[in-house]
């Protein structure tokens, strides 16, 4: 409403002053171009009040919808009325420098879509174009179960079963609040991720929706597996999450207690409004469950820290040495020693003697790049090696099947 009354009060103004030159016209050719600069237009004004008071008076009614307008907008929002009136909409908008490596073409609901975040957590990828609390543009795809490692997923229009749920959403100017699309079957979506330290997912991903959702992505994208910053391979306390403050406090509960076993660290809802926290946190540590109240403070170069730590460093742990073996004679050692097949496991193995093989963990990489790990099931007719992807519970399973020319590296992953 705000928006629409300093719109309309701007062209009832824009439309009096408009009227005023044409008048200025109408009197003489010379009051005409002369009523183009303000202080003759003032000039004309008391010279001719008669002809220029209508659209003087067309002026001033836009001024009344223009002030509500603006009183109604400081009342709602103060911090946009100042940048409007800074004119920071005239400044060229400055591009923060993403973090991330995404490399996408395409677009989402008709527009091109440039993401500046993304991450894969508790089987949610999330990728956001803006950095503001609302995405100007956002893509969330939530997978049937959250993953832990490597990623491979594909997705056709007509699967069905349980399938990731993909939903957009997009924020228009003129809107508070944005929109949302969901939807759950009949799209196209390939992912193919591999892990990268510290904690990122680095892969090819491809998502074609239906002709009405106006969208179309595909390239290749980086994202984040926790909410940890690092930095020269630290991570980096002065990141606001809830995995940094974890993490402060992990390490803090170990030092304090002298024990490396901190176990099922439970923290209670919290938002970073300053740069102090008071927390209640319970752990079981060695064995014990503790609950303890703790003041975390945020420094500008430390980060967070906890108020009051002064517990030294653990001492790093010593290598064990190897225990001593008794004497045996090689034909024991020979006989209780287990097979392991992945000595001398190959791709010719295999197709001599597939029943050697059923049922076990068996990475493949492709000749023309990517890799899928999966249990070796059988070989088919003609020739192809088959595995089976476990999707999660009550998910199924992904078949694969590659022709021996196709495989460049094939590893068993079991002994």
């Amino acid at each position: 409403m705000d928006a629409l009354l300093i719109i309309g009060g701007l062209l009832l103004m824009l439309a009096g002053l408009v009227w005023l030159v044409m008048r200025a016209f109408a009197t003489s050719l010379l009051w005409g171009w002369g009523s183009l600069i303000p202080p003759l237009t003032l000039i004309y004004l008391l010279r001719h009040w008669s002809r220029a008071r209508s659209a003087v008076a067309l002026i001033g009614l836009g001024v009344i919808p223009l002030v509500v307008g603006l009183t109604l907008l400081a009342a709602k929002d103060a911090e946009r009325l100042a940048a409007i009136m800074r004119l920071d909409w005239l400044k060229p908008e400055v591009q923060v420098p993403a973090e991330l490596a995404i490399e996408l073409r395409g677009e989402l609901n008709g527009q091109p879509f440039r993401p500046q975040q993304g991450e894969l957590i508790d089987g949610v990828l999330s990728l956001r174009e803006g950095l503001d609390f609302f995405a100007q543009r956002e893509l969330n795809i939530r997978l049937p179960q959250p993953v832990s490692g490597a990623l491979r997923l594909d997705v056709l229009p007509q699967d069905g079963g349980n399938l990731p749920e993909v939903e957009l959403s997009w924020l228009l100017p003129e809107q508070d609040l944005p929109e949302a699309r969901r939807l759950s079957r009949g799209y196209t979506l390939h992912l193919d991720l591999q892990p990268q330290a510290p904690n990122r997912l680095v892969g090819d991903f491809h998502l074609v929706l239906p002709p009405r959702f106006k969208t179309s992505l595909s390239g290749r994208v980086e994202l984040y597996s926790d909410r940890l910053r690092y930095e020269d391979g630290e991570v980096d306390r002065r990141f606001d999450s809830r995995d940094t403050i974890a993490y402060v406090l992990h390490d803090y509960l170990q030092r304090r207690f002298a024990s490396r076993d901190v176990r099922e660290l439970k923290l209670p809802p919290f938002t970073f409004d300053g740069d102090e926290l008071e927390l209640p946190v319970e752990a079981v540590i060695d064995g014990r469950a503790e609950r303890l109240p703790i003041r975390l403070s945020k420094r500008d170069q430390q980060g967070w820290a906890v108020l009051g730590d002064r517990f030294p460093p653990l001492p790093t742990l010593a290598a064990a040495p190897p225990a001593a073996q008794p004497e045996a004679q090689p034909v024991e050692e020979r006989l209780s020693r287990p097979l392991d097949r992945r000595q001398r496991f190959s791709l010719a193995r295999l197709q001599r003697n597939p029943e050697q093989y059923r049922n076990l963990s068996m990475r493949l990489s492709k000749a023309s790049g990517g890799t899928v790990e999966g249990r070796f099931v059988g070989i088919d007719a003609d020739g192809s090696i088959r595995l089976n992807q476990q999707l999660g519970s009550g998910a199924g399973q992904a078949s694969f099947s590659f022709k021996p020319q196709e495989i460049g590296r094939l590893e068993l992953l079991e002994p």
